[in-house]
């Protein structure tokens, strides 16, 4: 073995190592984290310090990658997408005092009430992936993929519901309530689920309705409306959305 081929095998030896221990990014670069500090003359401590900086930095990708993936929100929707000026009645210092995700430790709910369009669900989208980001599970449902969800489990008992991803997670998004009026059972495990995660976890409900229209759309019972909207807005951050549609918008850009 010639002399220059010696550190290579101490190297590799190093690598192995660190794999065993599950620092699988640090081995990968440990080479030309290695070349780099020697170029630089870094002490000792400030090579391992980039190495394990690299293994951590990698890990959070993976996490949010895959996080992101088992929540569900649709690609592409970020606060820092949103087109601000077009929608100026939204109080954007409110949005981004959410996107600090307190309200997620304080298992608030955040309700986005306005017509089609004007943002609501690239809002909640943009929050979910805020609360990935800082750690938080994540589930978003469209209503009627929840419903479908909520049905199939609709005759086990709550107790044996609690490792459901709509149970389970730190934050709930519903999209697009009242497009369409529920059945009474419907209605009823719409209302099941709102009371099960009541001080437990954060919900996100975007919706067409004003708060004094969801009667008809659970089944026309009103005494089953107060009570979800009882639990839903007890402590509950509420944003009535006014303006343009970013569709109708785009939609002219194209036709003109």
């Amino acid at each position: 073995m010639s002399p220059s081929a010696k550190p290579h095998v101490e190297l590799d030896k190093v690598q192995e190592m660190l794999v065993q221990l599950g620092l699988d990014y640090g081995s990968e670069v440990l080479s030309e984290q290695l070349t780099d500090s020697v170029k630089a003359n870094h002490p000792p401590h400030r090579f391992l310090e980039r190495l394990l900086s690299v293994e951590i930095e990698r890990r959070e990708e993976r996490r949010v990658k895959t996080s992101l993936k088992l929540s569900g929100l649709p690609p592409g929707q970020t606060l820092q997408d949103f087109d601000w000026n077009f929608q100026p009645g939204i109080e954007r210092k409110r949005i981004e005092t959410l996107a600090t995700c307190a309200y997620i430790r304080e298992q608030a709910s955040v309700l986005f009430q306005g017509p089609p369009g004007v943002g609501k669900t690239h809002l909640a989208v943009a929050l979910g992936v805020k609360a990935v980001a800082s750690g938080f599970s994540v589930g978003y449902y469209r209503l009627e993929d929840l419903l479908h969800a909520l049905k199939q489990d609709a005759e086990v008992p709550p107790r044996r519901l609690k490792g459901k991803k709509y149970n389970k997670t730190a934050l709930l998004i519903i999209d697009e309530v009242g497009f369409q009026a529920l059945t009474r059972p419907e209605a009823g495990l719409l209302f099941r689920l709102v009371s099960y995660r009541y001080q437990k976890g954060s919900t996100i409900i975007t919706t067409n309705k004003s708060v004094k229209d969801w009667p008809e759309v659970l089944a026309g019972d009103e005494v089953m409306t107060a009570a979800l909207l009882d639990r839903l807005l007890h402590h509950c951050h509420v944003f009535n959305i006014k303006g343009r549609s970013y569709r109708l918008r785009d939609l002219e850009g194209r036709t003109t």
